[in-house]
């Protein structure tokens, strides 16, 4: 619980940081679960929405919010987390963004106990409004780690 309040204080504390207009973005991804648990599960799926500020032309930050689900294989059962994050992109260029996003990813099944969450990543702008994504995600908690790779598109609305 005092993980799940400090990471929620977090993300209000980056959200309010700044009195400059946000951009809005909604994003889904879906992946190949690795390490940890690429026995026990076929594929991985998350949607995201984030608010990122621009501190500079090249550089935005702000909250994040996912779902994040695990599939699993015959005899395992399924896991999901809700990761909230603060969330950091850096534009290389006008067509490539790297980015990372780090917080605390709640676990919402019984017996999940979610973990520290973080999700690097780059991306390629097709245009203002669409950027197609590869990241790698992982929540650790006690030397275990549920994580994946994955392709996805994020929308600025």
């Amino acid at each position: 619980m005092k993980k799940l309040l400090l990471s929620i204080a977090l993300v209000a504390f980056v959200f309010t940081a700044t009195a400059q207009d946000g951009k809005f973005n909604l994003g889904v991804n879906l992946g190949l679960p690795t390490g940890d648990v690429s026995d026990a599960f076929s594929f991985a799926g998350s949607v995201e929405a984030n608010y990122l500020f621009e501190v500079s032309d090249q550089f935005q930050v702000g909250p994040s919010a996912s779902y994040s689900h695990f599939f699993g294989e015959e005899g395992f059962g399924d896991i999901s987390f809700l990761p909230l994050a603060a969330a950091a992109r850096f534009n290389a260029s006008e067509e490539f963004t790297l980015g990372a996003d780090l917080g605390y990813a709640v676990g919402i099944n019984t017996g999940n106990q979610g973990g520290f969450y973080y999700r690097p990543m780059v991306g390629y702008n097709l245009n203002d409004k669409v950027m197609l994504q590869i990241s790698y995600s992982g929540v650790s908690n006690d030397g275990a780690t549920a994580s994946s790779i994955g392709l996805g598109a994020m929308f600025a609305l």
